[in-house]
């Protein structure tokens, strides 16, 4: 069952970063530089390297969410949404911002990827505490 929950949380912060960089594609492409084709798209768009490593990094940062929650006791989905919340907010997001900064890239850059770290790791905390 533990490794059910790992990939349906990893599977829903997944759906829910599809959802938002669809929403934030021209922002995020701008900001990210990404080279883009005459139709406007990214230029490796048919490439499924980037959307499998994706994937796999979500399952995991749901694995270690999971060992964590049940080291802490987390059960519930409110305490999971909150601890997801956390982990996004004051790890993950810190951590892009760190990079970005060094790498000297965009406020912009830094608030959409770290929105999404911030918004996928509540949607996982909140996934893992249903099974």
């Amino acid at each position: 069952m533990e490794i059910l929950s790992v990939l349906a949380a990893a599977f829903a912060s997944y759906v829910v970063g599809s959802i938002w960089y669809m929403a934030l594609a021209k922002p995020w492409m701008k900001a990210a530089e990404v080279e883009t084709d005459e139709s406007g798209r990214p230029a490796n768009a048919s490439n499924p390297l980037p959307y499998i490593t994706a994937f796999i990094c979500a399952v995991l940062v749901a694995g270690m969410m999971r060992h964590v929650f049940s080291l802490s006791g987390i059960d519930t989905i409110g305490a999971g949404l909150i601890a997801g919340l956390g982990v996004g907010l004051f790890m993950a997001t810190p951590w892009i911002v760190t990079n970005y900064s060094f790498a000297n890239r965009s406020r912009s850059l830094m608030l959409i990827d770290g929105g999404y770290a911030t918004l996928g790791c509540t949607t996982m905390g909140a996934v893992l505490t249903l099974f």
